[in-house]
């Protein structure tokens, strides 16, 4: 190499070696390392070694599974990194080392954690002390597979006014949680398949919204708790029936309400309201616990509970049910249920059902403030309020096929609507 290229060389080095030790945030996993496992742990331990532990803000370390960190090495790179003025943190150690690898909570005295917004650990141990008062600046804590309990977390939660999301996702010692009233700022909770929660007690004054997956829990809201948008699932629980029978006392302050079932009874009727509800979304999909013969006129008691509801979103996917072709039953009329606030209609996976069609039509005669119905026979959203997409976001081009079956079930479930509406004195256009 000629000397002048070398020269310059030797300066660019030098430069990105200066830029490289004070870099402010460090990504590490296993695509960017791309390393075979015997080089992985080398080449993390000597990029953290000759950095400074300067003016480092974000720290992200993904372990894959297949990957054995030394325990003492690990926490060795986190002492480097997490240094005053961090302000991001993800954690993901190997899935089976969620009982071994305890994340350090000494590193973060010192002042070392009192910068650090955003924590993220997955499969490991998180074992706030009591007197623990290291992340004074935390807004957003997600644990996902952490092993913590509620006691643990209230000692976290004891200095973090500053908190506003807690995401807590199978953290399988976690049987009570208690959100104090002095959380000011938290405004979102989701607490998912955390199989051994018994009761979650909110009394911090603004969480608007709350989701929550997983077996049925004591939900207990403090006087100036106000949750307004809730969003669950009960596993293998009649998530609808539950609703309408529970959350009224409950949640007296909802306004937007969804629910998904994978098994379900016929809604009951009930006396308790949802007086502040605006916006319904209801889901229900085939499970083995999930009847076919499932009423959907049922829901009609939703609507009576719902005196303000002006939204109404109904998606179901896969549930078989007998046609309204060869029933020679009449069409039921529920009389005297006027829903004079509803405005928006939609359901998703509109199928041939005799109680669906008897859905429609009830909604139809009793529905005086109706601006939009929208009945579709393709469903293909798979969360609470999903939207329908039959086409790929990422490459509008690309459309899914639509078997012959649904569009065969298409041209019945249009024919039901035509001939329900016309019974009941009325034809109104498709949209």
């Amino acid at each position: 190499m000629p000397f002048r290229d070398a020269a310059q060389s030797a300066c660019v080095s030098h430069a990105f070696l200066r830029s490289w030790r004070c870099h402010p945030n460090l990504n590490f996993t296993e695509e960017t390392l791309c390393l075979k496992q015997s080089a992985r742990g080398k080449k993390i331990d000597n990029i953290l070694k000759n950095h400074l532990g300067i003016g480092v803000k974000t720290l992200n370390v993904i372990i894959p599974d297949s990957c054995k960190v030394d325990t003492h090495c690990f926490n060795h790179w986190l002492q480097i990194a997490i240094t005053p003025g961090i302000e991001e943190v993800t954690i993901s150690f190997p899935e089976h080392c969620k009982t071994k690898c305890s994340f350090p909570c000494a590193l973060l005295f010192g002042g070392c954690g009192n910068s650090i917004r955003h924590l993220h650990l997955t499969d490991c141990a998180f074992r706030p002390p009591v007197g623990f008062d290291c992340l004074r600046s935390l807004t957003k804590l997600h644990l996902y597979e952490v092993c913590t309990t509620g006691d643990e977390l209230g000692n976290l939660f004891s200095n973090c006014f500053t908190l506003e999301q807690v995401q807590l996702i199978s953290c399988s010692e976690l049987i009570s949680l208690r959100i104090p009233f002095w959380l000011e700022q938290l405004s979102f909770l989701h607490v998912s398949a955390c199989y051994m929660l018994q009761v979650i007690e909110i009394n911090a004054p603004n969480v608007h919204t709350l989701k929550f997956y997983g077996d049925p829990v004591h939900l207990k809201l403090g006087a100036s708790a106000k949750v307004k948008n809730l969003e669950f699932n009960l596993s293998k629980n009649s998530s609808v029936s539950y609703a309408i029978t529970k959350l009224p006392s409950t949640v007296p302050t909802l306004e937007s309400l969804g629910v998904s079932s994978y098994s379900e009874i016929n809604t009951p009727m009930v006396t308790d309201k949802f007086l502040n509800l605006k916006c319904l979304r209801i889901y229900l999909c085939v499970y083995e616990a999930f009847s076919p013969a499932y009423d959907y006129l049922s829901l009609v008691s939703f609507l009576d509970a719902s005196p303000a509801l002006e939204t109404f979103i109904v998606n179901q996917k896969d549930v078989k049910h007998g046609s309204v072709f060869g029933n020679a039953s009449h069409m039921r009329q529920i009389l005297g249920h006027k829903h004079d606030r509803l405005r928006k209609v939609q359901i998703n996976g509109f199928c041939t059902a005799k109680s669906m069609v008897e859905l429609t039509c009830h909604i139809l005669e009793n529905a005086t403030s109706l601006e939009s119905l929208t009945v579709d026979t393709i469903f293909d959203g798979f969360m609470v309020g999903a939207d329908v997409r039959r086409c790929s976001i990422q490459r509008r081009s690309k459309c899914r096929p639509i078997p012959r079956d649904m569009i065969l079930e298409a041209h019945k479930a249009l024919t039901a609507f035509i001939l329900g509406t016309s019974w009941e004195g009325y034809l109104l256009p498709l949209s």
